[in-house]
């Protein structure tokens, strides 16, 4: 009869068996937790760039406020995503997952009730330090819960509905959008605390707590160092696009490349450093972090400004362009596993290059689309976002078996952590740089200053725009985007080129002993 009381009654911390903190009866709940609190920031990302144009008009926004409306939390989580992993090391995975998502979800209450661009940008970093924690936990708690012959099940299970989500959210986030007004934005940050809380109560009611498994420092100066340092940089880059802030754009890239310096330092010299530095002299390593970050930059760049051009620029609906995600999560959903076969029977070094430059062929056909005046979404823009889908799905599975392998067994967590980190920051270098190369554009195509009244690039235009003006402004605004998917398309080339020059093109040991014998099979 207290059975069901019992089982809800966890203990305070349980003890180690077979591999794992977690019943059996009790493991479903940790699995549904973390899909979840996956779900809180892999839905909150992809949307936000659908729901972009609808934030700057209803807060009034310029174009380097919507940089930092995504920059500010792609800053703190990118520069504190290690220290964030080492937490649930250090206090214990549930505790610091639920910590993560309690603050992750009270800061998206506030961005949903954001009264202006600067309050929103201001909660968006606070926003990123939760997700920080919450990330890498939630992969982590998985592996921690269930017994190694189960875990790759349920990694398996929380890998295709992170897809799900992934996919599904643009496109349900677009016809909300659509159907409801641009108002609407800030259900995006709201639906984040229904989510949040169910994963709380399954983690603290349902679930037992594990017992910390080493007191790791947490490199809080090496995090701070390393967020001032991106800070920097990409504050800098964002002025160049930013009226009467560009003076500070050489004075803020000279600091930031000097913290920098001093954070790469400063953690050469930690007994337990945040990055373990030491992992670069191994080229394959190093080789495959460089591919990963310009990678990474061209594909954030394309996602953020992409949906800009054709919501703001051509007119189209968000219930339309939420579709752009829908690809490429799919791609990645369905070929990760049989690509990640054919990459240990080969070697990573093909799969890589060759996505890589399946990538760049479609950001040049968006680059030619944009300068060709070519607005169909269906017949144009969403077969490059298929074939760019392809490409990344030929890349992320390989990518990540190179970063591993690259490595000694004992460093492949510290590997990945900071593979995760060069690709965000990737990322947050790419919406500030190729923000300031747009606007650059756009402004010297639309001579702006003889144009007074229209909008900056990626908002919407006015009513009562003269047939004649917004003709120029879309012309202007097809010319700056084609310029970021050209940049980006070059850089995807030059990733294909590192990949294939440092990364092992021979087939992985496991994969040769599974290999059948002559006459077998």
């Amino acid at each position: 009869m207290h059975a069901p009381n019992q089982a809800a009654a966890v203990p305070l911390t349980a003890p180690v068996a077979n591999g794992t903190f977690c019943p059996q009866s009790q493991r479903r709940y940790v699995l549904i937790a973390a899909i979840l609190a996956s779900a809180l920031g892999f839905i909150d990302g992809s949307i936000l760039a659908i729901a972009m144009p609808a934030i700057r008009v209803d807060l009034g926004a310029s174009l380097a406020e919507a940089q930092w409306i995504s920059n500010a939390y792609a800053l703190t989580l990118s520069a504190l995503i290690l220290a964030g992993g080492a937490a649930g090391d250090r206090f214990g995975l549930r505790h610091a997952f639920v910590a993560g998502i309690a603050l992750f979800v009270v800061t998206s209450l506030a961005c949903a009730l954001a009264p202006n661009a600067v309050v929103l940008i201001a909660f968006r970093a606070l926003q990123g330090i939760g997700a920080a924690i919450m990330v890498p936990g939630s992969l982590a708690i998985i592996a921690k819960a269930y017994p190694k012959k189960e875990r790759g099940r349920a990694i398996g299970i929380w890998a295709a509905a992170s897809a799900l989500t992934t996919a599904l959210g643009p496109v349900l986030g677009g016809l909300v959008l659509s159907a409801f007004g641009g108002g609407i934005w800030r259900a995006i940050f709201a639906v984040n605390l229904p989510l949040g809380l169910i994963s709380i109560y399954l983690l603290l009611a349902k679930i037992p707590a594990d017992a910390p498994t080493e007191k790791r420092s947490l490199d809080l100066a090496g995090g701070a160092l390393a967020t001032l340092a991106f800070g920097a940089l990409a504050y800098g880059l964002t002025s160049v696009s930013a009226s009467g802030e560009s003076h500070m754009a050489g004075p803020s890239i000279a600091a930031g490349a000097v913290l920098l310096v001093v954070f790469i330092l400063f953690e050469r010299r930690q007994r337990e450093p945040m990055i373990d530095l030491s992992l670069f002299r191994i080229g394959a390593f190093a080789g495959a972090n460089v591919a990963t970050f310009f990678l990474y930059f061209a594909l954030s760049a394309n996602l953020f400004y992409l949906p800009m051009l054709l919501i703001a620029g051509w007119g189209l609906s968000t219930a339309e362009v939420g579709f752009i995600f829908l690809p490429l999560s799919a791609a990645i959903a369905l070929l990760s596993g049989p690509v990640g076969k054919l990459s240990d029977r080969i070697g990573p070094r093909f799969p890589i290059a060759c996505g890589s430059l399946i990538v760049a062929v479609a950001f040049a056909g968006l680059a030619l689309l944009a300068y060709a005046g070519f607005h169909h979404f269906w017949t144009g823009i969403f077969p490059l976002m298929a074939l760019m889908g392809l490409g990344m799905a030929l890349v992320v599975s390989p990518l990540s078996t190179a970063i591993m392998t690259a490595v000694e067994d004992k460093d492949t967590g510290a590997a990945s952590g900071i593979n995760n980190a060069v690709s965000r920051i990737g990322g947050l270098i790419a919406v500030a740089a190729m923000g300031s190369l747009a606007a650059w554009i756009y402004a010297n195509a639309l001579e702006v200053n003889a144009a007074p009244g229209v909008p900056g690039f990626g908002e919407p235009p006015p009513a009562g725009l003269s047939p004649a003006l917004d003709a120029a402004r879309i012309a202007a605004s097809d010319a700056a985007f084609s310029a970021i998917s050209l940049v980006t398309a070059l850089l995807c080339l030059l990733s294909a080129v590192i990949a294939w020059m440092t990364i092992s093109g021979e087939a992985l040991p496991w994969s040769r002993r599974a290999e059948p014998r002559q006459g077998e099979g």
